[in-house]
């Protein structure tokens, strides 16, 4: 635990240090986002625009995180155990690709659906058996909604089949 706190600890130094645009804090055993590091990020957080916290344990995300880091254009979650996200999640005005493949959702996040400048949003390898098609083809931006391995429901999946103005990665390519 001493090892990976002390992973941590150097990132976001590295991060404050070096006026780094970018937080890589994946593979360091997180179960949430450390609330010390909203503090040693304090002066840098408006700069920050990629933040990645793949590949932990984190159940939840906090509000928090989102209001802090509201300039974030992509957001990296994949591989932690995630089955929900913030509301405050909708106001990130500036995000264009999240990545919340291999979580827990089972249910599709739809404060996603709020957010105007989202380009990508991955969440193959989920538990989500209906997309909100109505709202995702409202959405300006939206270009790529990666599905793949989600037990998707047939009315679902039929709707999908047709044209949208947006690619759909449905099943796995072989």
């Amino acid at each position: 635990m001493a090892e990976a706190v002390a992973k941590v600890a150097q990132r976001i130094n590295d991060t404050v240090e070096e006026g780094k645009d970018s937080l890589d804090l994946s593979n360091c055993q997180l179960v949430s986002f450390p609330d010390g590091a909203f503090k040693l990020l304090r002066t840098v957080t408006g700069n920050i625009r990629v933040v990645t916290l793949a590949d932990n344990k984190m159940k939840a995300i906090s509000s928090k995180f989102f209001t802090t880091f509201s300039n974030l254009k992509e957001l990296d979650l994949q591989g932690n155990v995630l089955t929900k996200l913030p509301d405050t999640v909708g106001e990130m005005e500036h995000l264009t690709f999240i990545n919340l493949a291999h979580n827990n959702f089972s249910i599709f996040p739809d404060k996603l659906t709020e957010i105007v400048s989202l380009e990508k949003i991955d969440l193959e390898g989920n538990s989500i058996p209906e997309i909100p098609l109505e709202k995702l083809s409202v959405m300006p931006s939206l270009k790529l909604l990666n599905v793949k391995s989600n037990p998707l429901d047939d009315s679902t999946q039929s709707a999908l089949q047709s044209p949208h103005k947006f690619e759909i990665l449905l099943a796995n390519e072989s």
